[in-house]
Order: C-alpha cells, then sequence, then structure tokens
C-alpha cells in the first residue's frame, strides 16, 4: 500500500451517510491519502444519526466508529483541544474540527457545509474545506487507479443485498457525488 502525506480531515457530516462514510473509508485504506478524524467528529455524527434513526442503537453506531478507528490507527486525531478558543469561525461549534484539522496538518476539511469553513480563514493554516465530490474528483486526477479500487471495493461490500454496477453508481449519486459517478460511469466495467 502507499503511503501519501496528504491529509485530510472528515467533517462529522461526511460520515453521518454509510454509504459515503463507507466509499471515504475504502478511499482512506488505498493510501492515496492520509484520512483523519477525531473523538468530537465520532460524537457528532453518531448523535445526529441516533436522532435521526430509531432503528440504530449507540452500541452499532460505537462498533463502526471502532471498526474505522482500528482500519486507519492513526485516524483518530488528539490532543487539538487547546487550540479551539483561540480559532473564529462562523459556527463556534465547528471550532473543533480545524483544530484538529490544524494538529494532524490537513491539506483539506471533507464536509459539505463549506460556509461554516470560510477559505479566507482556513487558507490562514493552509487548509482548504472541500465538498466530498470535489474531493474525490480531485483525488482521481492524482490517482484514478486508487478511486476505482475504493469503488471495486466498496460495491464488492455490497452482500445484502447485492448491487450491480449501475445501482451501486446510483447508490452514490444519492450521495450528492455527481461529478465523482460521472468519471466511475465509465468504468463501470471494473467496479
Amino acid at each position: 500500500m502507499r503511503h501519501s502525506s496528504f491529509t485530510a480531515f472528515y467533517d462529522a457530516n461526511v460520515l453521518y451517510p454509510a454509504p459515503l462514510r463507507d466509499f471515504l473509508m475504502h478511499l482512506a485504506l488505498t493510501g492515496a491519502y492520509r484520512a483523519r478524524w477525531s473523538a468530537l467528529v465520532h460524537d457528532e455524527w453518531k448523535r445526529n444519526l441516533l436522532a435521526n434513526r430509531s432503528d440504530l442503537t449507540q452500541g452499532q453506531l460505537d462498533r463502526t466508529s471502532a471498526l474505522m478507528d482500528k482500519a486507519v490507527p492513526d485516524g483518530l486525531v488528539t490532543g487539538y483541544e487547546s487550540l479551539i478558543e483561540g480559532l473564529q469561525l462562523p459556527d463556534v461549534d465547528d471550532r473543533h474540527v480545524l483544530a484538529a484539522a490544524i494538529k494532524c496538518n490537513a491539506s483539506v476539511i471533507v464536509t459539505f457545509n463549506l460556509k461554516d469553513f470560510p477559505k479566507d480563514i482556513l487558507g490562514q493554516f493552509n487548509i482548504e474545506p472541500l465538498h466530498p465530490d470535489d474531493f474525490i474528483t480531485d483525488l482521481w486526477d492524482i490517482d484514478a487507479a486508487a478511486v476505482l479500487e475504493a469503488a471495486r471495493r466498496q460495491r464488492a461490500s455490497l452482500k445484502v443485498p447485492p448491487h450491480s454496477a449501475r445501482e451501486y453508481l446510483d447508490r452514490l449519486l444519492l450521495q450528492k457525488l455527481p461529478e465523482t459517478v460521472k468519471l466511475l460511469s465509465s468504468f463501470e466495467f471494473v467496479i
């Protein structure tokens, strides 16, 4: 496996939907970049998921976050708390995300909430906010084989029920990844 120094910090909102979380984890395991998150990010996506999905339990979500931490042993960022107070963001509740991203020398914060992470503020720390679709398409430009491999592995893991390549791509489209799906569609036969 390759190991890149390029680091992406995941905001909670990209880990909330299981299909996107799963794809981002498969991407992380390619070694094309270093994926990072924090315990507070885990707490946030799990709390929101439990509030909206009565069919899920805390134990199930704790197992998922533990598996994520195990799959990417250095993925969990710690020791950033002292940075939080000195940061300014439109939503003070997002400062922990920026603090953890700074601590792990992230190049990007992968988030749906771009307005909450203004480029001018993040730029001071050489960090860019990126929508997950932009993040994946940028990754495609750097290492298309890694993105294809992650998609192939994720689709192969979907067994109940199994997904055709088209069904899989339709599922990604529902995750607000139109450009990613457009790129992957040319390689349906591979995934």
